[in-house]
């Protein structure tokens, strides 16, 4: 592959494989080709090739056949049998978020996640996670596991604190909500996995178990891991008693909206995840780390660079404010460069250095494997009224 561009293959046509696109146009240095996209809808295809300039493909093996990189784009169903058919033709692979997960008995036309045996997710979640893992190990392809908020700047500043102060991580906390998501299949436990634990929660606790486990091999070498979780989770737009004023999202069919998770590590400090779906006025997106030497906050939603005041809403109809704001009108804080903020050109950026170069990235199917072991098991500890639960281990 040397002096070649890498050809990259995006799969999926919606929201995360427009901002994908966008943010591999921006990566300098090496010049990476974006070939091709496949997509199940032909026409999204077709129009997601035309206005980029790019093939639609009519299958997967079609768009495998043409690229080095294959970027899953697509629900979290599809990630274990796209990831293993790209791993066997040995290409390396970028799977966004959830890495994969439990979607549901095969012909299961009554399923209700929220009603489902827990400890059988769990089971088969890791299931799909190691197969995975499988595919990889034997393969010439990689997982390259797409977690933007491990390269969001905010916490790659604490990543260069903590190496620096070789601190010890006492207490982490961090929180993804916002009104609901864009995704029309998030709603339904057999195409999303989950709701706010897993569609939420896999932002913050991403980093968190990122950092615990820099930290380990700064100080011996080893990781530190995840050890247990104790985690409650509630239906808030469900409850017979909310009163819906119009402005978040409901009718979610059977997945929670709002969740509490707290880790305990092996060397005995916490963490704590919030995620929901109930938040108004924008996304929040905050990690915060004390530590035995030091104490960081890492804002990724908010910036001041930009101050506006908008007298009325509809002046302002194709400008770009930030993500999930309810009205353009008032004060805002438009941001100047959210994906920049939440790490995305940075993120691929790190994987396409990571082909050129044989290094491992930061955000790998190891920590892929970990994250999906945490939230499932917070599922376990939910179903039992928040029992502290033990994670399972690779």
């Amino acid at each position: 592959m040397e002096g070649e561009p890498i050809k990259v293959g995006i799969v999926g046509s919606g929201f995360a494989a427009s901002f994908h696109y966008k943010s591999y146009i921006e990566i300098s240095g090496r010049k990476v080709e974006i070939k091709a996209v496949y997509s199940k809808t032909r026409e999204k295809c077709e129009e997601f090739a035309k206005k980029r300039g790019i093939i639609p493909c009519k299958s997967l093996k079609e768009l495998i056949d043409l690229v080095d990189l294959v970027d899953l784009c697509v629900p979290g169903f599809l990630h274990e049998p796209f990831s293993i058919e790209a791993l066997k033709s040995d290409k390396h692979v970028i799977v966004e978020k959830p890495f994969t997960g439990y979607y549901g008995p095969k012909r299961g036309k009554n399923f209700l996640g929220n009603k489902f045996s827990k400890e059988i997710m769990l089971n088969e979640a890791i299931g799909s996670a190691d197969r995975i893992l499988e595919a990889e190990a034997q393969s010439n392809g990689n997982i390259f596991y797409a977690e933007n908020w491990v390269y969001a700047p905010a916490i790659q500043k604490e990543v260069e604190i903590l190496k620096e102060t070789k601190g010890q991580i006492l207490w982490a906390l961090g929180e993804e909500s916002h009104s609901g998501s864009h995704s029309n299949a998030y709603v339904v436990w057999s195409q999303s996995g989950g709701g706010s634990v897993v569609g939420k929660g896999c932002h913050p606790l991403t980093p968190i178990l990122y950092l615990k486990r820099l930290e380990g091999k700064l100080r011996n070498g080893n990781p530190i891991k995840p050890a247990t979780v104790s985690c409650r989770t509630h239906e808030i737009t469900r409850n017979s008693k909310f009163i819906d004023a119009g402005f978040l999202r409901t009718k979610y069919h059977d997945i929670e909206d709002y969740a509490q998770i707290h880790i305990v590590f092996e060397d005995g400090m916490v963490a704590d995840v919030f995620a929901s779906e109930i938040v108004m006025g924008g996304v929040k997106n905050w990690l915060e780390i004390i530590a035995n030497n030091h104490h960081t906050y890492c804002n990724l939603s908010c910036t001041n660079a930009v101050k506006l005041f908008n007298p009325r809403e509809n002046q302002l109809k194709n400008t770009y404010i930030v993500e999930k704001i309810e009205t353009k009108q008032g004060w805002s804080f438009p941001s100047p460069d959210e994906d920049w903020m939440f790490g995305y050109p940075q993120e691929l950026s790190d994987f396409i250095n990571c082909i050129i170069t044989g290094k491992s990235p930061q955000s790998g199917s190891e920590l892929a494997w970990d994250v999906i072991a945490v939230l499932y098991s917070a599922y376990v500890s939910a179903e039992k009224s928040g029992l502290e639960v033990k994670i399972p281990q690779r």
